[in-house]
């Protein structure tokens, strides 16, 4: 597949290139600043942009079978970014007629399966005050992407940590896997890649976890 990624030299983002290019897949990296992002060989093309022009961002996305997309807050100072940044990312797919759209979404946004365990209620509760701000943001993102005419699936992770690549992790179509406490950033990276081409997923918020 020819995949474009934004946010690739941010943790997700990084990962998705990485285990992008190692499944043999052409990726475009759309990053602010070339230099933080590590060679990838001939089928890696560095797309620099600064996410302010849709109509600057239609190369990078021509002709795709895939965006996917690691934007987001890194602090609580950033909350807006996510859906600032993946209006214009919709707006120049639109345009380019490229459909399938993959982002990071938080798991707070989504349902659990069943009920969790009164202290893993009580966490999310706590972390959901802490970081409203971000999470307002989130869910204006996922708003944005239900109006719009994207083949579009939120991942939903819960804490991300830095791990090395594990492949066994748990999802939850239209929900959060039970007791979902953790995953590794290389894993979300993983399960979007793996969602990319699944139809099941499409227009759907998707929880992972260990």
């Amino acid at each position: 597949m020819e995949l474009t990624v934004f946010g690739a030299t941010g943790g997700i983002g990084r990962e998705i290139v990485r285990q992008a290019l190692d499944a043999g897949h052409g990726v475009t990296a759309v990053v602010r600043d070339p230099a933080r992002l590590d060679a990838g060989g001939p089928r890696l093309k560095v797309f620099p942009a600064d996410l302010s022009d849709p109509d600057a961002l239609r190369p990078a996305v021509a002709g795709r079978d895939a965006v996917l997309s690691g934007l987001g807050a890194r602090r609580k100072a950033d909350a807006g970014v996510a859906a600032r940044l993946t209006r214009v990312v919709l707006a120049a797919m639109e345009a380019e007629e490229v459909r399938r759209l993959l982002v990071v979404s938080a798991a707070p946004l989504g349902a659990p399966a069943g009920r969790d365990p009164l202290p893993d209620r009580a966490m999310t509760a706590l972390v959901g005050a802490v970081l409203k701000d971000v999470y307002t943001d989130l869910r204006a993102m996922e708003e944005a992407l239900a109006r719009s005419a994207a083949d579009w699936t939120a991942v939903r992770p819960p804490r991300l940590v830095d791990r090395p690549l594990t492949g066994r992790y748990r999802t939850a179509v239209g929900a959060n896997p039970r007791s979902a406490r953790v995953i590794g950033r290389a894993d979300v990276a993983h399960a979007m890649l793996a969602m990319t081409a699944d139809p099941a997923t499409v227009g759907r918020g998707v929880g992972v976890a260990y």
